[in-house]
């Protein structure tokens, strides 16, 4: 359990890491946070704070839809959120001052999330709060994930640009390579992330 929680913590970092800088490179966030940057302008809260409310609503809604949480999906919630305002804070990332800097560190960000859903993801201790969320729209309605992933990212997507988040030509990146960069850290690993077994909380706390 030790190794799973430094995977678990480990891979959250990078996942945050991968965040910030993707939205240091001003070229367009992905469409949660896109949502996320929107909602900052109404509340008195911090990026990482949103993050984490966001979170929460999500899992509430996903338990409803029979995603039961797991460990890790209450610490993606809430470590995300955390070390993303860490980073902020402390301005480990500085702000581009060129498009090639730019579009690098938007392809940085990108592959530093993916192998930071590697290692969250390995530690077998739940997805995430969106994910989840994914996953139990799809057993409810019954169409094919492609679907469910279109709706649900294009309604955030559209419901941060009213907002005043950042959709740019980045959000088309992402949404396009953020999957393949996930696959590629899991096949140099040499794992597949459909194998995963995951823990719920309930069954952790049964044990």
């Amino acid at each position: 359990m030790i190794k799973r929680f430094i995977f678990l913590l480990w891979g959250l970092f990078l996942f945050a890491f991968g965040i910030v800088m993707t939205i240091k490179s001003n070229l367009g966030t992905s469409p949660w946070d896109a949502l996320h940057i929107g909602l900052i302008r109404y509340l008195p809260l911090t990026l990482g704070q949103v993050s984490q409310l966001t979170g929460v609503i999500v899992i509430v809604i996903s338990y409803f839809l029979g995603m039961k949480p797991g460990w890790g999906t209450i610490a993606n919630m809430y470590f995300i959120g955390l070390f993303m305002d860490v980073i902020i804070d402390n301005k480990w990332i500085p702000d581009p001052i060129h498009w090639v800097f730019q579009g690098g560190f938007l392809l940085a960000g990108i592959l530093i999330i993916g192998w930071g859903s590697f290692f969250y993801l390995s530690a077998a201790l739940g997805a995430g709060p969106r994910d989840s969320f994914m996953v139990g729209a799809v057993t409810k309605t019954g169409y094919p994930v492609w679907k469910v992933r279109t709706v649900i990212e294009s309604s955030i997507a559209i419901l941060g640009y009213f907002l005043g988040g950042p959709i740019g030509i980045g959000t088309i990146i992402i949404a396009l390579t953020l999957g393949p960069s996930v696959q590629w850290a899991f096949s140099l690993m040499g794992k597949k992330a459909q194998e995963i077994e995951h823990d719920s909380l309930t069954i952790r706390l049964e044990q």
